[in-house]
């Protein structure tokens, strides 16, 4: 999987953790079907790695899935054999060195200039700033830029509709986005609140197109 590439066209990965596997089942693929086509479902949640393998049955070996969280070789090695195409990790850590040996794409999580430079060395194509509100928001991502013009950026953390169009407006690469976007549709009873995770949807994929329409 071409991850930046991913990242680029689509601008948006949603990040699903929940404590009903059923729901954060049906969580992932409403969000697929509303056209957010990267999802990353983080192993914090309950039974993550059967929702991935699910995930993974229901929507065929071609579509992507990432797996989130991803701390320790042992994360890596399991998301991989439940069928996740690329690896989000909240730092740099073991998780990124077994996942590039597993030849999975990999989006490091960092904060400062010294995990940037980190995290390109073990071999990851694209970096999480984690977390993004509290480390500067927009502003803090413009400054990193000067340094590292290059850099796929991707700021997660505090990431609602408003900061999302903010972030891409600075050049970020995508934005991730958790329980802004989410809710609770990862938590309750299958479909219940599926309605509104729509509907947020649809309004994060407006804002992502606004603002590539305005760069274009």
């Amino acid at each position: 999987m071409d991850l930046p590439a991913a990242l680029r066209a689509h601008r948006l990965v949603a990040i699903v953790r929940g404590d009903d596997p059923d729901a954060a089942l049906g969580t992932v693929l409403t969000l697929i079907e509303e056209g957010v086509a990267l999802v990353e479902v983080s192993l914090t949640g309950r039974d993550a790695l059967d929702v991935i393998a699910q995930a993974r049955a229901a929507l065929g070996p071609d579509a992507p899935l990432g797996a989130g969280t991803v701390l320790t070789a042992g994360d890596a090695h399991a998301v991989h054999r439940a069928g996740a195409d690329f690896v989000v990790t909240p730092a740099v850590c073991e998780g990124v060195d077994a996942a590039r040996g597993l030849q999975l794409p990999v989006l490091a999580g960092v904060m400062t200039p010294t995990e940037i430079v980190a995290a390109l060395r073990a071999g990851a194509c694209a970096v999480k700033i984690f977390p993004a509100a509290q480390a500067g928001g927009p502003a803090y991502l413009r400054a990193l830029q000067g340094p590292f013009p290059d850099v796929p950026f991707v700021p997660v953390g505090g990431v609602d509709a408003t900061a999302a169009a903010a972030y891409l407006e600075a050049g970020a690469l995508a934005v991730g986005v958790g329980s802004p976007l989410v809710g609770t549709a990862a938590d309750s009873p299958a479909g219940a609140g599926h309605d509104g995770l729509r509907s947020r949807a649809r309004a994060f994929l407006d804002v992502v197109r606004a603002v590539g329409q305005d760069a274009a």
